[in-house]
């Protein structure tokens, strides 16, 4: 495992020598908008696990994605390397339909301390809540991003991150009710405490996500990944190319479904991912929004 090879993966070209935010923000673009945020392990016959090694061939080697435990240890990993102040931490994520959030703690996180200020760098999210730039870890201050304004709000030592998003342009108005479409302007993503966390506080939901029959990541084939002006995502047998701001906040979101024999070439040509085993796609109704 080397850091030549990780920015190779992600085409990062810049500094490494200064542990500033400018520099933060330069390679974490970087690697989200070339590693994609996907579960299809579990939907092709492959074990996700935690190990760090195992991780950094997946993604780097076999230059596949990963979902939040994938994606934020490497990238943490990779900050820490570089000399940066970095910890985990945990997240309890918003379930839309049910209006409520998780009762387990199933999101990784990064925090990052630069020049004494606190920063959250998450890379494994996904969709339309993919943070583009770290956000500085402060309540009650809006943070406009490319995807729309994000917003930490901070309760009793809990911290809460909310997204406010754009109008939406739907061309194809099959579409225009699709459960995978936000119906809400503003919505609540994900809580947090600022407990320092390890890999082993994310052993047992690593297994629960990708075998519990309750679990979003058992009921979807999830591959997304960011682009230079938005998002694509195929969920299931549904690609969705969003472009922010494409008109005055205005975003355009485009859907095709695709055919059983089109879904591994879409993977190659949108997502530069080839499958070592066979994809069954699978998109039950509800459960996840874009």
């Amino acid at each position: 495992m080397n850091l030549e090879e990780y920015f190779a993966r992600t085409g990062y070209k810049g500094s490494l020598e200064k542990q500033d935010l400018e520099t933060l923000t330069d390679i974490f673009q970087h690697h989200i908008r070339a590693v994609p945020f996907e579960n299809l392990s579990i939907h092709c016959g492959e074990k996700i696990t935690l190990e760090l090694e195992h991780v950094y061939n997946k993604i780097v080697r076999r230059k596949r994605g990963g979902w939040c435990m994938e994606n934020n240890q490497l990238l943490g990993w990779v900050l820490k390397c570089l000399g940066y102040d970095t910890s985990f931490l945990g997240a309890y994520v918003f379930n839309p339909h049910q209006n409520a959030y998780a009762t387990i703690m199933t999101h990784l996180l990064v925090k990052v301390v630069i020049d004494g200020k606190a920063y959250i760098v998450d890379g494994g999210f996904g969709v339309s809540y993919q943070m583009w730039q770290p956000m500085e870890l402060v309540s009650g201050k809006d943070q406009p991003q490319a995807p729309g304004i994000f917003r930490f709000t901070e309760k009793n030592a809990i911290w809460y991150l909310e997204k406010i998003r754009r109008k939406q342009y739907i061309p194809n108005q099959n579409f225009s009710n699709s459960d995978l479409l936000e119906k809400k302007e503003r919505r609540e993503v994900y809580m947090f405490d600022l407990e320092p966390r390890t890999m082993e506080d994310f052993r047992f939901q690593c297994t629960y996500l990708q075998t519990s029959p309750d679990s979003l990541f058992t009921k979807k084939s999830i591959c997304t990944l960011q682009t230079t002006d938005g998002f694509r995502a195929l969920i299931g047998w549904t690609l969705t190319e969003t472009t922010y701001n494409y008109k005055e906040n205005m975003d355009l979101v485009e859907f095709i479904t695709l055919e059983d024999e089109e879904v591994e070439k879409t993977l190659k040509e949108k997502f530069d991912i080839t499958l070592d085993r066979k994809l069954v796609p699978i998109n039950v109704k509800g459960f996840y929004t874009i």
